[in-house]
């Protein structure tokens, strides 16, 4: 997996757009409301060559990054999230267009319905993101141009956006997030907690 990581933050281009905020449009969720909002990162890899970041520093921006979005849906059902943080590169600085490393972050996410007491999907759904180019950290390489914080924010927003786009894909394509037959929500799906990840 590092080796994978790392070839790819070395070669990929990122077409320079503007980075997301938690104040953009919603998109159609249906029923969604934020009930638990669970990030783990017990065995997150970093590349080597990556500017440091400690595994709690991820923890603390994903779930604050997840929160302000996400609680802005103010839907009928409780669904809860447990993401799990698998490896990240926070580019250091380069010779510019000649070594200009891109960074990367990777999550994996599962989603649960409180009132069913079950994950909507099987699977742990893997994103990876590359944080938002812009014309200086195209040019310069974002190690150049950006702190470390700043690097940090881009990703966990782009993991954000990525994670909202599948679940209103999910949504359209499957219903996850449909108001009929709904129960009371609870607090059932707490149990996801040893799970994230998986």
């Amino acid at each position: 997996m590092i080796r994978t990581f790392a070839l790819v933050a070395l070669t990929v281009l990122v077409t320079a757009c503007t980075a997301p905020t938690p104040d953009d449009d919603l998109r159609d969720l249906g029923a969604f409301s934020l009930g638990h909002n669970i990030v783990v990162a017990p065995k997150v890899q970093k590349v080597p060559g990556s500017r440091p970041v400690e595994p709690q520093e991820w923890v603390d921006l994903l779930t604050n990054e997840v929160g302000a979005r996400f609680s802005r849906y103010e839907g009928e059902k409780l669904y809860h999230f447990g993401i799990s943080v698998e490896g990240f590169f926070v580019a250091p600085g380069g010779v510019p267009l000649i070594l200009s490393p891109k960074s990367v972050l990777a999550v994996k996410v599962t989603v649960w319905d409180d009132a069913e007491n079950k994950k909507l999907n099987a699977e742990p759904e893997t994103f990876t993101v590359f944080e938002t180019t812009s014309g200086e950290s195209f040019l310069l390489g974002s190690g150049n141009s950006r702190t470390r914080e700043e690097q940090m924010m881009g990703l966990a927003r782009n993991a954000v956006r990525e994670i909202e786009i599948w679940m209103a894909e999910q949504h359209a394509e499957n219903g996850w997030f449909d108001r009929e037959g709904n129960a009371t929500p609870g607090s059932a799906a707490i149990a996801a907690t040893p799970e994230v990840g998986e």
